[in-house]
């Protein structure tokens, strides 16, 4: 029914590697027993090779829930973005940068996002070329995030992204890589709209488990190593 709770276990950086044996086949078994649609934020393979991307998906193909992602920084690595999307896409992944959907009446929308910095340290287009490029970047992804939020037309949205929208989220990484690890600009253009109900991301690996945008919509961090409520590697958060 479209007015039901949805369970989302959310995980990032989960950096199959290409040598892994079926790394994550049970933990997807036990997620689809309690959940209703798996979220990856990101890092889903070491360094974007397809080898990385064919282990993952075996481990994928029978899990018998949706499942929604976004790419991390590592699969960019390696050049073969396409292939292993194709890759993962054949096991049944929904890829969402650029193409939100809805399921059971709640929309998923996700973009990697990039970096940039937080709150009035973020850093501005000024100087030169090299870090107008960057800032470019930053605010591409979140016109991205933007255009998909505006695609849908649901009271219920969960967002996936790679990279941090807050600051909150990163505390416990050293503050000298703040700047890296996320942009307020993910969070400016979430908080335009009234109907995003939680936020997941990954990528700061010792950061902290749950913040809030400013609006007040909660940002949980799901990196594998992050603690969380469940005692387990993913995150269970309902929407």
């Amino acid at each position: 029914m479209a007015d039901s709770t949805l369970t989302v276990a959310a995980i990032g950086d989960i950096h199959v590697g290409e040598t892994s044996q079926h790394p994550f086949r049970e933990l997807f078994q036990e997620i689809a027993g309690k959940a209703d649609v798996l979220a990856l934020c990101g890092d889903l393979t070491n360094h974007g090779k397809p080898r990385e991307a064919e282990i993952l998906a075996e481990d994928l193909r029978a899990i018998g829930i949706p499942v929604v992602a976004v790419f991390g920084n590592h699969d960019h690595e390696c050049g073969h973005l396409e292939e292993v999307q194709h890759i993962l896409e054949q096991a049944g992944v929904r890829f969402l940068d650029g193409a939100p959907l809805e399921i059971r009446g709640v929309g998923f929308a996700g973009v990697k996002g990039f970096g940039g910095g937080f709150g009035n340290r973020m850093l501005d287009s000024f100087g030169e070329p090299a870090i107008k490029q960057f800032v470019h970047e930053a605010v591409n992804e979140a016109m991205r995030l933007e255009s998909a939020l505006r695609q849908l037309d649901t009271e219920r949205v969960f967002v996936v992204l790679h990279y941090a929208p807050i600051a909150a989220t990163v505390e416990g990484e050293p503050t000298e890589i703040f700047p890296f690890l996320g942009s307020s600009r993910l969070a400016e253009t979430i908080d335009r709209f009234d109907n995003v109900r939680a936020i997941a991301h990954g990528h700061a690996h010792h950061g902290s488990y749950t913040g809030t945008t400013l609006r007040g919509t909660p940002v949980y961090n799901v990196a594998q190593t992050i603690p969380k409520d469940t005692g387990r590697p993913y995150a269970l958060i309902r929407v």
